[in-house]
């Protein structure tokens, strides 16, 4: 079964910065738009970025200026740059197909394993 796999994620102190990414699954070459999402303790999972093959990019207004996303098609990757981090950035954050261009029926066959990200002193 398909699924897509973060990785990437560790404790990190408020304005630090990570790479996540997301890789080695056949599938992300042949999406047309990928997405990141995040899902905070106690709170629903939210989408935060999304890029599509002609790298059109869109944020989330939170994250908008701090984080980065990308993609190499050549190696089925997309990555997110998390720059100038915050506490309330920590979440479990997963990447995906993109919501706001697949109907959810869809994405929910492809959710995988997240990354915890810790923004913390």
């Amino acid at each position: 079964q398909v699924q897509f796999t973060a990785s990437g994620g560790e404790l990190v102190q408020p304005g630090g910065s990570l790479r996540l990414s997301c890789t080695d699954h056949e599938s992300a070459r042949i999406l047309y738009s990928m997405a990141w999402y995040r899902q905070a303790p106690g709170k629903q999972r939210d989408w935060i970025a999304r890029i599509t093959t002609d790298n059109e990019t869109n944020y989330l207004d939170s994250v908008k200026g701090r984080f980065t996303i990308s993609r190499d098609g050549d190696k089925n990757s997309v990555y997110l740059q998390m720059d100038s981090l915050k506490p309330e950035d920590t979440a479990v954050y997963y990447c995906n197909a993109d919501s706001t261009y697949y109907a959810d029926v869809f994405v929910s066959k492809f959710w995988g394993q997240g990354t915890q990200v810790t923004v913390s002193s």
